[in-house]
């Protein structure tokens, strides 16, 4: 069994159709796994996460760039797994729940550590935080000037393609997930977890262990909506290109626009919708076609 699954027995009802009543069988499912994250901070315990096992080290580098801590790989000295404590102080086995980050130079470590430390559930990409303005961070990269043209049809084909590849999907029906592209729809990083905010932080972790950031010339396509927290990940990560299959929320919009960033969303292979900087997408027009 992978890493991010786990297997449980159900019990399936089926209604017979033309015929009252229903039928109950029992059997094993796959369901995906959800379990915390602690992640460490040169040694001081900083937040607890949830996630879905699997691209830990991804999902910890993910989220000290999401949090302005690091933004290129010589600033994460190390990532290790080590062993947590019970409620007694007693050192517990490493269960491969805690994940110790050393800061190397030029990181920013936070100053805001025990406001920090808080439980951060999966569906949760900015919870603990005291302020909207400590979200709303400073990238160190640019997106405004990014040079990326990305063909519409490639664009609206995304989707697809990032279905196409999600094996944790195929096999619990339960996971969030984010792929990254190039400007050609050629994917070069996919993540899954029961966390959409966990999937793209394990992307961004993915770019920056590679040595990779900023994500000049790269498109973003996520499942569901894009949230404010999804647009501020991918600002700061430098990617200039934001896609969801389903809406944006009002923040989001004003967060892409105000950073030069395109947001694009209800991607759905027949069409899409661009709310922010359309000059990125190239759109075919249609022979004899007028403008309204």
């Amino acid at each position: 069994m992978a890493t991010g699954m786990t297997r449980h027995r159900v019990t399936r009802v089926r209604w017979n159709e033309g015929a009252d009543g229903a039928t109950t069988s029992t059997r094993e499912d796959i369901v995906a796994r959800e379990e915390p994250l602690e992640i460490r901070i040169d040694g001081t315990s900083w937040s607890v996460t949830m996630r879905t096992p699997g691209d830990d080290f991804d999902l910890v580098a993910g989220f000290l760039v999401s949090e302005g801590v690091i933004a290129a790989r010589d600033e994460l000295a190390s990532l290790r797994y080590c062993a947590g404590f019970d409620e007694f102080g007693r050192r517990e086995e490493n269960t491969y729940n805690v994940i110790d980050a050393v800061l190397g130079r030029g990181a920013v470590p936070p100053t805001d550590a025990h406001a920090r430390h808080s439980t951060t559930t999966s569906a949760c990409g900015i919870c603990g935080t005291t302020s909207i303005e400590a979200v709303s961070k400073q990238s160190r990269f640019e997106v405004a000037d990014d040079g990326i043209r990305i063909d519409a049809g490639i664009l609206a084909r995304l989707p697809d393609v990032l279905r196409e590849s999600q094996a944790l999907f195929d096999r619990t029906g339960g996971v969030h997930a984010a792929g990254l592209f190039t400007a050609e729809g050629e994917l070069l990083c996919l993540r899954e977890d029961v966390g959409r905010h966990n999937a793209v932080d394990k992307i961004v972790g993915w770019a920056v262990r590679e040595d990779r950031l900023p994500l000049s010339g790269t498109v973003l396509q996520v499942s569901g909506r894009a949230s404010f927290e999804l647009v501020q990940k991918a600002r700061l990560a430098g990617i200039p290109v934001l896609a969801a299959v389903s809406a944006p929320s009002s923040l989001a919009v004003d967060l892409a626009a105000a950073s030069g960033m395109t947001l694009v969303g209800f991607s759905r292979g027949a069409s899409l919708a661009i709310y922010t900087c359309p000059e990125r997408v190239l759109v075919p027009a249609v022979a004899g076609a007028t403008a309204p």
